[in-house]
């Protein structure tokens, strides 16, 4: 009989069989979810080894790179040396110089064994005169830092005391250093100078962060800088304390055209000037015609390149301490910008011998032909008839196209210039390179269209003035590499101060050579131009403007420039000469510009002189000797304690030595050894006063077993 259940137990068991069966269901279900969890799990675990596994094998350094540069365990900076600025010889004109910053660790002298605060501030102040009383109070005042600088550019051999010291084997020196913790030294370089002002505004300075200002230091700012390096400190998996070094890379070196002692000898006349005649400015450009080289810069006021930020020298305390953040700016720029480049003016005279050249070339003119001065022309300005005079109000009566350049008469070059006209005027200034940057390898160039005339602004009366050179502007720099295109037969080339950039092993990245830009006129009137810019020198005439350059055995040409400033009439005048030697084959061309020359401001006979005196110490010096004397230089070598400007050949008791020259190979030796004398500390030779030390040259003859045949 089966089973009964009341009615009320039912409902009861029908919800316990649900239950069984709902609860198997669930367990099924979670089971299939849990296997596909579970291999999903270890799908992404392998994928994550196998991405380990191949970072490990394939970018390992990289990564690894990427986490030392995160950690801050025990890692600094290695600066890298910014590359050395050296004239054409190897002197070295700028450097950088290895200085330490000595850093206190306050946490870890606190936290070292032992008591280590006496020790560590008597060392301080033993070596590093820091008063102990100032350790004392930052280990006080601030226990937890890390870093604390506690001075800034020490040398070498501060810094050498210490360390020997440190690592002293001295039974009482280690019991000491044992307990000194926490110091610690950060490199960096420091810019140095070492001739201070010599050539400042070609060379330029740095400021903080490497980072180059005007000058050489400026425009080759990138070449010079390196990339800095990095020390990291961890602990490895083993919890020893490893590092690792990304060396620096330092910058190049720049190699200049210019000569250190051509540079003093440019300078030396600046300052002679300065010292007895007061002016707005002085440049002076020194360059080789046949290549674009500038082999001398000067200019002044100048300043400190190890100091470019100090004002003493031309205004008191009490001045400085008035002037505004705003006109200290102004005074600045205008103290470090570089006169020979980046100024404009009217260059006057020197640009008549460009005007005869384009006429010349153009046939407009023949060499023969004559032009009658008779003081000056009378020509329409615009605004109505202006006279416009010859230096000469008389007149220099019936001229020949030489004499117009010997006696610099604009009355004549007026006449050349109406039969030049405007079109072949301007055809001329942009194959000079006038109103256009010249390219040199320097920052602050001027050059403007704006700065010279066009067809549309050049009337008869801006022809006329243009002439002679006057009613344009223009740079010294543009007025050396057009000048010296006319007497290096016609080549104008592109100027610069760089001659090739190198490692510092010596190795040549790059080498900067001559760069032809164009052809300005033919030979053959380049040859007549050269020799009537002779005569202007050579000649002792009452007219003739250039007699002070002569150089005595020399043949110099040259042109002087006088010209007023704007506005006309106030008495303001820029005076200049730019001469070039020998005449048979131009190897220097100087250029000299006097702005506002005090008591006399007309006179070009100043800067005329100054370009003969540095001509006289110049030439000599690049071993270009008067004619007839090159073949002596190398007999008196032959004599050994003889005197180099004697042509005789006698020693120095006067009596002539009957002994004939020495080898080519002797000589060849003796002219290399002579090339090192251009070094100040040099004992062969005084690039002053150009005096050789022949007791030298015996000694070296002595020791190299040099003979005479």
């Amino acid at each position: 009989m089966a089973k009964q259940y009341k009615v009320s137990e039912q409902p009861e068991r029908r919800r316990r069989k649900r239950r069984k069966k709902q609860e198997r269901r669930f367990e099924e279900t979670n089971q299939k979810k849990l296997v596909v969890a579970c291999g999903t799990f270890l799908l992404c675990i392998c994928v994550l080894i196998g991405r380990l596994i191949w970072i490990n094998m394939r970018k390992s350094d990289t990564y690894s790179r990427i986490v030392l540069a995160q950690m801050d365990y025990d890692s600094r900076n290695i600066p890298f040396k910014r590359g050395d600025i050296t004239d054409r010889n190897g002197t070295v004109l700028a450097t950088s110089e290895k200085v330490y910053n000595l850093v206190l660790d306050p946490y870890v002298v606190i936290n070292s064994n032992g008591d280590c605060e006496k020790p560590t501030a008597e060392a301080i102040e033993k070596y590093f005169g820091i008063d102990a009383s100032k350790v004392y109070e930052l280990l006080e005042e601030d226990p937890e830092s890390r870093y604390c600088v506690m001075a800034k550019e020490l040398d070498y051999d501060t810094v050498k005391a210490y360390q020997d010291f440190m690592d002293s084997e001295d039974e009482k020196d280690m019991e000491e250093s044992a307990y000194v913790k926490g110091i610690w030294f950060e490199e960096e370089y420091l810019r140095k100078y070492p001739y201070d002002s010599l050539a400042a505004a070609l060379i330029g300075f740095t400021n903080k962060g490497n980072d180059g200002t005007w000058g050489i230091e400026g425009y080759y700012n990138d070449m010079l800088n390196g990339t800095d390096g990095r020390e990291y400190g961890y602990l490895s998996e083993n919890s020893d304390f490893e590092r690792t070094t990304v060396s620096p890379e330092n910058g190049y070196t720049v190699v200049s055209t210019i000569d250190m002692n051509i540079q003093r000898i440019a300078e030396k006349y600046v300052n002679q000037l300065l010292a007895e005649r007061e002016c707005n400015n002085i440049g002076v450009i020194v360059a080789n015609p046949n290549n674009g080289e500038i082999l001398a810069m000067a200019e002044a006021p100048t300043f400190n390149l190890n100091e470019p930020r100090d004002l003493t020298a031309f205004y008191t305390e009490e001045e400085i301490e008035a002037l505004s953040d705003a006109e200290i700016v102004e005074l600045y720029n205008k103290l470090w910008r570089n006169f020979c480049v980046s100024d404009t003016y009217e260059a006057g005279s020197t640009v008549k011998p460009l005007t005869i050249g384009a006429a010349l070339d153009e046939g407009k003119v023949s060499t023969s032909e004559s032009f009658m001065c008779d003081g000056g022309e009378d020509l329409f300005d615009g605004a109505g008839m202006q006279h416009i005079a010859c230096h000469n109000i008389y007149g220099h009566g019936t001229t020949t196209l030489q004499e117009a350049i010997m006696w610099s008469c604009n009355d004549a070059l007026m006449q050349i210039g109406a039969k030049l006209g405007i079109t072949d005027m301007l055809k001329y200034h942009h194959l000079y390179g006038f109103g256009q940057k010249t390219g040199i390898d320097l920052p602050g160039e001027a050059g403007a269209e704006s700065l010279i005339f066009n067809e549309e602004t050049m009337g008869r009366f801006e022809l006329a003035t243009s002439a002679f050179g006057q009613g344009f502007n223009l740079t010294m720099v543009q007025m050396v590499a057009a000048f010296s295109s006319i007497v290096n037969g016609g080549n104008y080339y592109q100027p610069h101060v760089v001659k090739e950039i190198t490692t510092e092993s010596g190795h040549v990245v790059k080498s900067i050579d001559k760069v032809l830009v164009r052809n300005t006129l033919s030979e053959d009137t380049c040859d007549w131009l050269k020799e009537a810019m002779h005569q202007t020198v050579a000649d002792d005439g009452s007219f003739t403007t250039g007699t002070a350059a002569q150089v005595e055995g020399y043949t110099i040409g040259g042109k002087t420039g006088t010209a007023e400033k704007v506005p006309r009439g106030t008495g303001k005048y820029v005076v200049s000469f730019i001469g070039f030697a020998p005449v048979e084959d131009p190897q220097v061309v100087v250029y000299v510009v006097i702005d506002e020359l005090k008591d006399n401001q007309e006179d070009s006979g100043t800067p005329t002189k100054m370009a003969g005196d540095i001509l006289s110490e110049v030439l000599p010096y690049l071993q270009i000797f008067p004619e007839g004397e090159d073949v002596t230089i190398k007999e008196n070598y032959a004599w050994g304690n003889g005197d180099p400007e004697s042509p005789s050949g006698t020693d120095e008791s006067g009596d002539d030595d009957d002994d004939e020259d020495m080898t080519d190979d002797d000589y060849e030796k003796l002219i290399e050894f002579q090339s090192q004398w251009t070094d100040e500390d040099s004992d062969g030779y005084d690039d002053v006063t150009g005096e050789y030390y022949w007791d030298d040259v015996a000694e070296f003859m002595e020791k190299n077993g040099i003979k005479m045949d």
